[in-house]
């Protein structure tokens, strides 16, 4: 049994079946053909969010449904961990009764003692050091666009050597670009207002060759593959919100930032996006931008990773 709680929780070749397997998945969604391996025996997936969602919600339960399973949905409200039950007698009690758990939380260490004591596979929605899911889904998307080989196929090695421009806060997001970096063999420039670093302690990564450090955005975005930026204020440091609009200011992808990186160079955000603030509505809306692909993709990478919790490699 695995979990999925960081990205570092799967290898290099794990990462590559899983991309071909989205590929695969979304080509049937697309052509409006059921594909439904949950289906018999019926499988469920137990979804606990104690942190708001749009895109975790909708991607996860569509994606469920549509594989042919069923879906619990709960909240603190809604169940005992609302009640201070320990999070270790709820996983034990969910487990039994459900085939997969997804988690949006805050703390790291939450989702950790439920996988601990969890029957059954435990993935990361969201918590505030990591967003491995949709990193994922980042990931497969810029495959979609710029790694494709002359057949049309995938190829998860076109992302070695690749440049990611980070631009913003040292959150979650920016602590899975680096573990993504060092498993998958690209590199990641970041730039972030002081104050707001990465802690590579936080991100489970080594200080190594695979990240670099930019005082100055618009350096950080030179010859980048990728531009990807997300809010200034994540959910849960709404009381920094007021210092967080100061602090970012010089942050903001702008075209001119844009146009630092390749001409052919994407732009990723992964939602909600406020424009004016972190980035321009000419960016976001622009002609670089596929963060409407990014975000349908979430349920598409989520899809192949929950067969593959469950299923293994087929």
């Amino acid at each position: 049994m695995k979990h999925y709680l960081q990205f570092k929780d799967l290898r290099a070749d794990e990462y590559a079946y899983l991309f071909e397997r989205a590929d695969f998945i979304k080509r049937k969604f697309k052509a409006v053909e059921k594909y439904q391996p949950f289906a018999d025996p019926d499988r469920t997936l137990a979804m606990i969010f104690e942190k708001a969602s749009t895109r975790t919600r909708v991607s996860f339960e569509a994606g469920m449904y549509q594989m042919g399973g069923s879906v619990v949905h709960l909240t603190t409200g809604d169940s005992q961990l609302g009640r201070s039950e320990p999070i270790e007698d709820t996983a034990r009690v969910i487990s039994r009764m459900v085939d997969l758990v997804m988690i949006r939380t805050f703390e790291q260490s939450k989702i950790e003692r439920f996988a601990a004591h969890s029957r059954v596979p435990v993935i990361n929605g969201l918590t505030n050091e990591f967003h491995p899911c949709q990193i994922l889904a980042d990931l497969f998307t810029w495959l979609e666009h710029r790694g494709r080989r002359s057949d049309g196929t995938l190829d998860p090695g076109a992302l070695r050597g690749i440049t990611v421009a980070w631009v913003g806060d040292g959150n979650n997001m920016a602590n899975t670009w680096l573990q993504a970096a060092q498993i998958l063999g690209f590199r990641v420039h970041i730039s972030t207002p002081r104050g707001y670093e990465v802690d590579p302690a936080v991100a489970g990564v080594p200080r190594g060759d695979f990240w670099q450090v930019f005082d100055d955005p618009m350096e950080a975005c030179r010859g980048a593959d990728l531009v990807t930026t997300d809010v200034w204020t994540s959910m849960g440091y709404e009381a920094e919100n007021e210092a967080r609009q100061k602090a970012f200011a010089a942050w903001r992808v702008t075209p001119a930032m844009m146009a630092q990186a390749k001409p052919e160079a994407l732009f990723m955000h992964c939602l909600p996006a406020h424009r004016g603030e972190e980035v321009d509505a000419e960016v976001i809306d622009g002609p670089q931008s596929v963060v409407w692909d990014e975000a349908e993709n979430r349920m598409h990478v989520q899809k192949a990773l929950m067969e593959y919790l469950l299923l293994g490699r087929l």
